[in-house]
């Protein structure tokens, strides 16, 4: 079975897949495989001999550990997606994940920061150094674009334009689309350029963003890096780098943006998912109707 993983996150690897979602893939098939171990007398497990009533098993021992229905539904996925692709590869007769339920979970809205939090974070880089200024670049261009942390660290210099203010972004699924990005990002951004020669190496290559060594910055780095000044800001847990992008996605909502415009800026494939923003924004909408409308107040 470990040569279909194998090949399985290869494949899924070559689509654009976020390292994140393909480290996820990779843990839960070999959970998987760990566990369904036990049904055979030898460490190679054919592909072909897997059950239904086996993934049953796994999926009950999950929900005894009281996983969260989120992490079941996960997991259900990454073999529905496992057991289509060795169907497709004709490596098995039968999926045996075909018709798995997957558990029903509530899909939590996103932490968000006020604009005031966007302006405090912002704010925060020291601008006499170097890495102030590539740090300040790369907030204002998550929150100018509401790019993901993959997609930042995968920009190349070539990638945006000064002119037309457009940034071109490989998404998942190697998705491309065109973002506007604001004066502030630009205005920030052109001031990096302007240092970037003190970052470069021989590895610098054309990407836009570099790490001290002068290579490409990692997604890794680039979380380790905003993190820090996340907790300087967040008031609770909960708040992560990706808290910026679905700031982007809010206050474009609040101040009438069109919600299918937003969700092209986004990269969502389905509606649904921005649609998550519009309960957000609907939430600011309501606190500031209740504090601001002369009629919105309880009469004594």
């Amino acid at each position: 079975m470990q040569q279909e993983i194998d090949a399985f996150i290869r494949l899924q690897t070559s689509r654009g897949l976020s390292p994140h979602t393909i480290r996820a893939y990779r843990s839960d098939l070999q959970q998987f495989k760990e566990f369904i171990a036990k049904y055979f007398e030898t460490d190679v497990i054919p592909i072909n001999k897997i059950e239904r009533l086996f993934i049953r098993d796994y999926l009950r021992m999950l929900s005894q550990q009281q996983r969260a229905n989120r992490t079941l539904a996960r997991k259900s996925t990454a073999l529905k997606k496992f057991f289509n692709y060795c169907l497709r590869a004709e490596l098995i007769h039968k999926n045996p994940a075909q018709n798995l339920s997957t558990p029903k979970f509530e899909k939590k809205l996103p932490n968000q920061f006020t604009e005031s939090e966007m302006e405090l974070l912002l704010n925060i880089p020291d601008l006499s150094s170097k890495f102030g200024i590539r740090n300040r670049a790369i907030m204002e261009l998550i929150y100018s674009s509401g790019l993901r942390i993959s997609e930042v660290s995968g920009c190349k210099i070539r990638d945006i334009n000064f002119t037309t203010k457009i940034i071109k972004v490989l998404g998942k699924g190697s998705k491309e689309r065109l973002i506007p990005v604001s004066n502030s990002a630009c205005q920030y951004l052109t001031m990096y350029l302007d240092i970037r020669l003190q970052f470069e190496s021989v590895f610098s290559a054309d990407y836009f963003f570099l790490s001290k060594s002068g290579r490409q910055l990692s997604a890794d780095e680039l979380r380790a890096i905003l993190d820090r000044y996340i907790n300087l800001v967040a008031k609770t847990k909960g708040y992560s780098p990706h808290s910026i992008r679905h700031s982007f996605a809010t206050h474009l909502l609040t101040h009438g943006a069109n919600l299918r415009a937003v969700q092209e800026m986004l990269g969502h494939s389905n509606l649904s998912t921005t649609e998550l923003y519009t309960h957000l924004s609907v939430k600011d909408l309501q606190q500031a109707y209740l504090q601001a409308h002369p009629r919105s107040k309880k009469k004594d």
